[in-house]
């Protein structure tokens, strides 16, 4: 069973909005989507720019569930996805975290346009969240996590 839980808190003193919001699924591609829709509609709420919120989170976030579930996780429909994110006037921080053992980000990232990564396929998603995101990092807490965060003035 996936529980899909969105927590949202909203603060609105003049002119400064808060959205924190969790979301927990089990690892099964077929729920990037919707999780990828709940925090794009969470930027939009924030005004975030509207590139940001059509290209860069979508793609960086899907990226980073995908990897979640593939790798972190193997697929196993038993071992869940945890997404938190933090959007505020200044920037979004996204959190997601899986129940694997870790990976060294440096280490697996590769530049697919560099000659001699043409023909591969792995590390590109975590290029493309690099060059999507302002910051990208990993760390672990009770399981595997890689935090996205994007600057509203980028």
């Amino acid at each position: 069973m996936t529980d899909i839980r969105s927590r949202g808190e909203e603060a609105a003193p003049l002119g400064e909005l808060r959205i924190a919001l969790e979301v927990s699924i089990s690892s099964d591609v077929r729920y990037i989507e919707r999780v990828v829709e709940i925090v794009r509609s969470q930027c939009m709420a924030v005004l975030f720019a509207p590139r940001h919120c059509a290209l860069n989170v979508p793609v960086a976030l899907s990226e980073a569930l995908s990897n979640a579930i593939l790798y972190g996780n193997g697929e196993d429909p038993g071992k869940h996805v945890r997404v938190r994110a933090q959007v505020d006037d200044e920037q979004l921080v996204l959190e997601v975290a899986d129940e694997g053992g870790g990976f060294d980000l440096d280490e697996e990232t590769t530049d697919p346009t560099q000659l001699e990564n043409i023909e591969r396929e792995d590390g590109r998603g975590l290029f493309l969240m690099q060059q999507l995101m302002d910051r990208v990092e990993r760390f672990d807490d009770h399981g595997n996590v890689i935090r996205l965060t994007l600057r509203r003035g980028s």
